[in-house]
């Protein structure tokens, strides 16, 4: 009975013909190569506006007037982005929204990073987002991100990545001496102030005082154009430097780093990019700042959407304040974001009944939150009915999910900030094992399950 129960649990593989099985592993084949291409938020950017221009999509500041069927793109300061579809229907009538976030958690540099200590030349970093400390430890890291001169010139950096590049790490105190580290709680055993990543070891010959510092600096400055002061205006993360990879024998799984939310963002994306002449007008919002709180001027806990739609409105000769209130509260939207599947080593934390699971379909979160929804959208249910005939009518596999037990869950996404100007909003994501862990697993088949709802959304609800 047991058996049975799994196997009516893994329905989303069992419901897919064979040409649909084709067809998710195709889709995985490309996001593959996205994980492998994207790693910060700046990279997705630059990738999503490069592959919807490719696709015919126009960047909105060269359209003087936005006409239905027009696709078009826009960029907010280099880490935020979204995809545009004109439908038939008025932009005050509403617009259906997939929201995602591309940042990830992640190391950053401090604005003076570089330092010496015992012969070794070091980084000192700050941690971005929520991220379990000595799961970064031992492992090959990568640098990517900007430098911005004081002269306006912007030197991209991404180091690690290459077959013949360097990569950096953080080292991890021997078994043999670790008695006292290994009795602390795990939460412990790690500071923030440990996470410091080894760069360098040999000396510069003439230097006077921290002379394996002196090295790494004369180097980044002859290959890199950078010097110390430089890092005060950086935005240099570290991230994994392995590539994504297929997980199992059957190859039904995908392990990388920034799957929260890149898959997401991924599965919308091409969602969008299939979009033809909607009733309503299609919008893809590819967001920054979700894992400290959408805080920021490129997080959704600003003005950004606001200005966006004022912008859009603008380009179909509407520019008055009510016209955009209207818009925006008249709009239904899908918070694109991962939940929590039910990790069978760990069963103790969830509440299988209400928790999702890998390979089951999209996951309908009706709310976030913790501890008494503290802090959550929970979507209205009106809304939620018309998602439920949405995605049946399409043959999209989906699932409920709550993030773990009512007192031992908890997290947020950008729905809430979305749902204050009264729009329609419910999360809807992947399920992901390993959530904010250096190496996330999530299965294709949720991956092809959440392409189709962004999908259907996006061209007929």
């Amino acid at each position: 009975m047991a058996g049975k129960k799994e196997a009516e649990r893994n329905n989303a593989w069992l419901k897919m013909d064979e040409k649909q099985l084709q067809e998710a592993y195709d889709l995985s084949e490309g996001y593959l190569q996205f994980l492998n291409k994207v790693k910060t938020e700046r990279e997705a950017v630059e990738f999503i506006t490069q592959t919807a221009a490719e696709s015919g999509f126009i960047n909105i500041d060269s359209v003087e007037k936005l006409r239905p069927g027009d696709k078009a793109f826009l960029k907010v300061k280099s880490k935020v982005c979204a995809l545009l579809v004109m439908g038939e229907d008025s932009l005050e009538r509403g617009m259906n929204i997939v929201a995602s976030h591309i940042d990830s958690p992640r190391l950053d540099l401090k604005p003076k990073p570089v330092y010496e200590a015992d012969g070794l030349a070091m980084f000192k970093t700050h941690y971005y987002g929520g991220i379990k400390k000595y799961q970064w430890l031992a492992m090959p890291l990568a640098l990517h991100g900007i430098v911005v001169k004081k002269d306006g010139q912007v030197i991209n950096v991404c180091i690690g990545e290459g077959q013949n590049d360097c990569v950096f790490t953080i080292t991890d105190l021997l078994p043999h001496l670790a008695k006292d580290q290994m009795e602390k709680k795990l939460a412990d055993a790690v500071k923030g102030e440990d996470l410091n990543v080894l760069i360098g070891s040999r000396p510069l010959r003439e230097a006077e005082s921290d002379p394996v510092k002196q090295h790494i600096m004369e180097i980044l400055h002859e290959k890199y154009n950078i010097k110390q002061d430089d890092f005060a205006s950086a935005e240099l993360e570290i991230v994994p430097a392995y590539s994504a990879r297929e997980v199992g024998f059957d190859r039904s799984m995908i392990g990388a780093y920034g799957q929260d939310d890149r898959v997401c963002a991924y599965t919308s994306l091409k969602a969008a990019l299939e979009v033809e002449k909607p009733k309503r007008t299609a919008l893809c919002l590819f967001a920054d700042k979700e894992e400290i709180g959408s805080c920021g001027n490129t997080g959704l806990h600003s003005l950004m959407i606001e200005n966006i739609m004022a912008e859009l409105l603008y380009k179909v000769g509407q520019s008055d304040y009510y016209t955009l209130r209207k818009t925006l509260a008249s709009s239904c939207a899908l918070s694109a974001d991962v939940n929590a599947a039910v990790d069978p080593t760990y069963p103790d934390v969830f509440e299988k009944m209400n928790c999702s699971f890998l390979s089951s379909g999209v996951v309908l979160t009706k709310y976030t939150g913790s501890r008494g929804k503290v802090d959550s959208n929970d979507a209205n249910p009106e809304f939620l009915g018309r998602i439920r005939k949405l995605f049946d009518d399409n043959q999209i596999v989906w699932q409920v999910g709550e993030l773990g037990k009512v007192d031992i869950g908890g997290g947020g996404t950008v729905a809430k900030y979305m749902a204050y100007y009264g729009m329609e909003v419910v999360d809807c994501g992947v399920a992901v094992l390993g959530m904010h862990s250096p190496f996330e697993v999530v299965s294709k088949a949720d991956i092809y399950m959440a392409y189709k709802g962004y999908k259907a959304f996006l061209q007929l609800f």
